[in-house]
């Protein structure tokens, strides 16, 4: 079964993350060739080719170039008309919207990958709608649930992504010397935060929460994670000031864009991303899950389905206290926080063990071949 996966590329975050574990995995699926085209160079397009994944290269877009949509759809056309497809997967509205009306157009069932919580209210999602899926494929039951309504004939189905365990074991050394290149004393307890630079992404609530232990010299916060656009750029300048505002620039590292994430997380104590926003998911906390390290949270969106009492523990949404408490309470308790982490990878592999992902979407994708087949034959 041959399948295209588009995306733009121009971003990375969880999305891309996810994109390149396919392109990494897909020896678990013999039966399954995927395929990527993206529209933007970047690090997505690098690492997809460094896993030797075929890529195809659709040209930058911009929506308000027209130009620039009309040459990437005809690149398009050409590919799909280079060889037989099974399915087009378009992860986002954002791609169903620009590419979706080519692949129907080309007869080959599509799918939508919805990666974000969202109502499909939104003019892109609209405009998706013009050229619907065959399928929507959701990240969690809390994005499903949210958008079930937006497509009302499409069906839905729900699929966690699959996210591959640390490549390596680290070790003593290794922790060692990521603490000494941020600056960290090796007994200090780690709270690790990876994640975009985006608002919704909980960091001022960390530092807010944080603030009020600040009487307890045993943290230090790393914030992992980049600023990619603009806006971005904005946050994490008003972070800096924040943390100097609080009184805690002192215990505060920016790590900026890393590529090595797990090798942090493996030199980490304890990993807090307290989302204001719902998360649709949380790859995050999966790697964190299996870095043996407990995760605290918002009780808020898909991050309720990762994390519960065995792994981690869950607070009110946008509530400094309640978060400082259990922050203070795992700070303190090194016991409590080697037996929550000792859970965290079985926790991981049940929820996203990548051999039973990989074959729930191979099954996924083989029942909508089928089903267009035989609605086609019945047709004719």
């Amino acid at each position: 079964m041959r399948v295209l996966h588009i995306n733009a590329g121009n971003m990375f975050g969880g999305v891309e993350t996810f994109l390149a574990t396919l392109a990494r995995s897909r020896g678990l699926t013999p039966g399954v060739e995927p395929e990527f085209a993206v529209c933007f160079n970047g690090r997505l397009s690098r690492e997809l080719a460094a896993a030797g994944s075929p890529l195809h290269m659709l040209g930058e877009v911009r929506i308000r170039r027209p130009l620039t949509l009309m040459r990437a759809r005809r690149r398009l056309r050409e590919i799909l008309s280079s060889g037989i497809y099974d399915a087009v997967v378009c992860h986002m509205a954002w791609t169903q919207a620009l590419f979706g009306s080519v692949a129907r157009a080309s007869r080959v069932p599509v799918v939508m990958w919805q990666h974000m919580a969202s109502n499909g209210r939104h003019w892109l999602e609209q405009w998706a709608r013009l050229a619907g899926p065959d399928l929507v494929i959701c990240n969690s039951r809390f994005t499903a649930r949210e958008f079930r309504g937006a497509f009302p004939s499409v069906p839905v189905e729900v699929l966690y992504y699959p996210v591959a365990p640390p490549s390596i074991s680290y070790s003593r050394a290794d922790r060692d010397a990521a603490r000494s290149e941020l600056t960290t004393p090796a007994d200090a307890v780690v709270i690790v935060h990876t994640g975009r630079m985006q608002e919704w992404k909980g960091q001022g609530l960390l530092m807010r929460a944080a603030s009020i232990i600040k009487s307890n010299s045993q943290w230090i916060i790393w914030f992992v994670g980049g600023a990619q656009r603009e806006s971005e750029h904005r946050y994490l300048a008003g972070l800096r000031a924040s943390a100097a505002e609080l009184g805690i620039a002192d215990r505060v590292r920016f790590a900026g864009q890393r590529i090595d994430v797990e090798r942090l997380l493996a030199a980490s104590d304890l990993h807090c991303q307290p989302n204001i926003s719902p998360e649709p998911f949380g790859i995050a906390f999966i790697e964190a899950l299996y870095a043996a390290i407990p995760v605290v949270t918002t009780q808020i969106g898909g991050a309720i389905e990762i994390v519960n009492g065995s792994c981690g523990a869950v607070v009110p949404p946008d509530d400094p206290g309640a978060l400082a408490a259990a922050l203070d309470r795992l700070i303190a308790d090194g016991e409590a926080r080697r037996r929550l982490g000792r859970a965290g990878p079985a926790r991981a592999r049940e929820l996203c063990d990548p051999a039973d992902q990989m074959d729930l979407l191979r099954s996924t994708l083989l029942n909508l071949c089928g089903e267009r087949r035989e609605f086609a034959s019945h047709a004719r």
